[in-house]
């Protein structure tokens, strides 16, 4: 399946996340989302998208909606690509920002960057995925896990490639430390 041909120009949204209580956000890497940025085919979609983001180098995905509650990775990046319906999703922890991500969309979610889904709209579901395959733990916003936390956040690397456009994408650009 050649899935770079259905990628369409791109309209990014960045946000710096700052900390936010027990929730370690990520201060130097943004948050991205890459508004309307997949032609999705009307069969098999997940699959699509989990082979977009196989070929650029983002692997371990799965399929499902994302969690009603406020969760962040401390060991790895996260990416989402949103295969339908929509949602209102907070990012950042309870004084975080609130975003409607769309069928097309994908986000680029930095290690320590918390997210929760307000609402759900028409049987929303993404596939989600990690740069080299790596495993996430999970983290709660919890005071014992912060300094843990943060540690990991340090060691975790910016990956060589973008989810949608590899090599030369904007992730690539955006995510510099």
């Amino acid at each position: 399946m050649e899935t770079t041909q259905a990628v369409q120009h791109i309209n990014i949204i960045r946000h710096l996340i700052p900390e936010d209580g027990n929730i370690p956000n990520n201060p130097l890497i943004p948050l991205l989302i890459y508004q309307k940025v997949i032609l999705l085919p009307q069969e098999n979609p997940g699959q699509y998208v989990i082979e977009l983001f196989e070929e650029n180098g983002w692997e371990n995905a799965w399929e499902d909606s994302i969690h009603d509650f406020h969760h962040y990775h401390s060991i790895t990046h996260e990416v989402l690509g949103v295969i339908k319906g929509s949602a209102r999703v907070q990012f950042g922890g309870s004084s975080g920002v609130v975003i409607l991500i769309e069928t097309g969309d994908v986000v680029v979610i930095p290690a320590g960057v918390a997210h929760k889904a307000i609402d759900i709209y028409d049987e929303f579901k993404c596939i989600g995925a990690y740069p080299a395959g790596y495993n996430y733990d999970m983290n709660y916003g919890r005071e014992e896990e912060l300094r843990k936390a943060i540690e990991n956040i340090k060691a975790v690397h910016i990956p060589p490639t973008d989810p949608v456009y590899g090599i030369e994408g904007p992730l690539v650009t955006n995510w510099k430390i």
